[in-house]
């Protein structure tokens, strides 16, 4: 299998680790044409929104910069433009960063199973159009680890009509 079909089933994979321990339902679009690769669900958060929804663009890359409080990835110019809209359902930039030996992107024994490295998300809503033709370097904050708690969080205030 080609390695960027790898990362893809990774990032996958390690979001629905995520959203399987914070009890958020994961589902897959047919097609990915709006830079939406899944779908995520909370059910039984009570709230003015019940069932908030989320959508997610994933990358996965063992070649962002860290540049300090940030990662920095390159985004392709139509991702850019699709996640920086207004929609219904709040969409998130999350970035699965792997080492670049695919053999240590997880260690296993009988007592755990690790992954390495992590993933950070952002959301572009709002963000400024652009003059650049292919692509656009976007900053995600380093504080923003995609984890269990930062997933539950992001429902909760969905469930309050805010954003993630």
């Amino acid at each position: 299998m080609e390695l960027n079909q790898r990362k893809e089933l990774f990032s996958k994979a390690y979001v629905r680790a995520v959203a399987a321990v914070a009890g958020v339902r994961v589902d897959q679009p047919e097609s990915d044409d709006n830079s939406i690769d899944l779908h995520l669900t909370a059910v039984g958060i009570e709230g003015p929104a019940n069932c908030p929804e989320l959508n997610l663009q994933l990358k996965c890359t063992s070649r962002a910069l860290l540049d300090g409080d940030c990662i920095r990835y390159p985004l392709s110019l139509k991702n850019y433009n699709d996640l920086r809209i207004d929609s219904f359902v709040p969409r998130l930039l999350v970035v699965v960063l792997v080492p670049e030996n695919i053999g240590e992107w997880i260690q296993q024994s009988e007592q755990e199973m690790c992954t390495r490295y992590c993933a950070y998300w952002v959301s572009l809503l709002g963000m400024p159009a652009t003059q650049n033709t292919t692509s656009v370097t976007v900053e995600l904050p380093r504080s923003n680890l995609f984890t269990v708690e930062a997933l539950e969080s992001m429902m909760q205030r969905i469930s309050q009509r805010g954003l993630p």
